[in-house]
């Protein structure tokens, strides 16, 4: 059996950026079955050709993509990989199933293309619902172009022999284009408890990444986009510092984006002393960095489309053992409170969000109860090695007997 696996940006855990695509491909290749992962290449691997990483046959096609890219760029970089990968793609043999990995959008017209070239089926994993989302943050306006990716949308629903939604929410945008609810699977992202974990904090780690250990220590990790809204983070470090003249919680930004030039200007224009930027780390490097702080944050800018997210950094944050903060009203808003792991606050109000941290930092039996919570649900519901399972056995049952 072989599948034949569309994601444009694979990442591996020694990379900075998701593995969700590496974590299933290895669950496959366990499992006897073929993958070759068809992918952009990247920094690490730069050059166009086969890679075996871990018994994955790694397909790069030369084609660059930056957050900090223009809107004209990333339209390239998007259209690029879409010809290259449907013109490596349809050389490929023996495939008995795609798997197209969202996003974005384009990354399903490939499976849809090849789908009709080869008559070879195809899974689509929904990890945005596009085109709703860019429309929603503004990166899309033209009605045409709306109304033609939405058409492309439903195109792609509707042939594909299956659909694996990562949030309820997302899960509700697929069925709201007419999709049967039979055809559709949700799978979270995944914890990764073995990765991510609670351990001794020690003071060479604190020096190597310059985190203030006698402060209260709130990380953001991840990426910095504009859908994260990383303004408002900014503002409640300011409030804290020159309104409240409080000096014992620090903000730690561990990643990077398009917004970042902006957030370390706001900060500097401030002299907020209260808000560090440490930059990209590999998996080893964001686990490390989480286990000295005392709270994560998972920040998005109001938007509805934006409640259905399902993000990494949150995962994480579960599997090390920090109780969270969450400013989107969805799904993720019920994980902090349901199950008691953390708080919601809301993402129009920073002051809300200083005024709840000073509450709690001295909270030390609530923080502990908290952080349990968050291991317990990492390993219980969430663990990649449950997540895999369940998609293994929905490739499973559209692959021939």
């Amino acid at each position: 059996m072989k599948v034949l696996y569309i994601h444009q940006y694979f990442q591996i855990p020694r990379d900075s950026g998701a593995t969700r695509s590496y974590w299933f491909a290895k669950k496959l290749v366990d499992n006897g079955i073929k993958v070759t992962m068809l992918t952009s290449t990247n920094k690490h691997f730069p050059e166009a050709g086969h890679v075996d990483i871990e018994g994955i046959d790694v397909l790069y096609v030369k084609n660059a993509y930056s957050q900090y890219f223009s809107k004209a760029r990333k339209v390239y970089s998007f259209v690029k990989f879409v010809v290259q990968a449907i013109w490596n793609g349809k050389k490929q043999k023996d495939v008995d199933l795609m798997y197209a990995t969202s996003t974005p959008l384009t990354v399903g017209f490939i499976a849809l293309v090849l789908h009709k070239l080869k008559g070879w089926p195809y899974i689509f994993e929904v990890r945005d619902l596009w085109p709703e989302f860019p429309i929603q943050i503004g990166a899309i306006r033209n009605g045409l172009a709306i109304k033609m990716l939405r058409k492309l949308e439903r195109a792609i629903y509707k042939n594909a022999v299956h659909v694996v939604a990562l949030s309820p929410g997302m899960e509700d945008g697929v069925l709201k284009c007419g999709t049967p609810k039979e055809k559709v699977t949700m799978i979270p992202n995944m914890s990764k408890p073995d990765l991510f974990f609670p351990r001794e904090k020690k003071d060479e780690d604190y020096e190597k990444y310059g985190i203030d250990k006698t402060r209260f220590n709130v990380v953001h990790a991840g990426a910095m986009g504009v859908a994260n809204g990383l303004g408002y983070i900014i503002e409640a470090a300011d409030i804290l510092q020159n309104k409240m003249h409080d000096d014992s919680i620090h903000f730690v930004f561990a990643g990077g984006g398009a917004t970042q030039p902006m957030l370390e200007k706001m900060a500097s224009e401030r002299g907020l002393k209260n808000v560090r930027f440490l930059g990209y780390f590999n998996t080893q490097g964001i686990s490390d960095v989480m286990n000295l702080c005392d709270m994560s944050i998972v920040s998005f800018k109001n938007l509805p489309i934006l409640y259905t997210n399902s993000p990494n950094k949150l995962f994480d944050s579960l599997s090390a053992g920090l109780p969270i903060i969450v400013n989107s009203a969805g799904w993720t808003k019920g994980i902090a409170e349901d199950e008691h792991c953390g708080i919601y606050v809301d993402p129009e109000h920073p002051e809300e969000l200083a005024q709840k941290l000073i509450d709690i930092r001295d909270k030390k039996d609530v923080l502990k109860v908290m952080g349990e919570n968050s291991r317990r649900l990492s390993l219980e519901k969430f663990d990649k090695s449950i997540l895999s399972e369940k998609f293994f056995q929905v490739v499973k049952a559209h692959l021939p007997s």
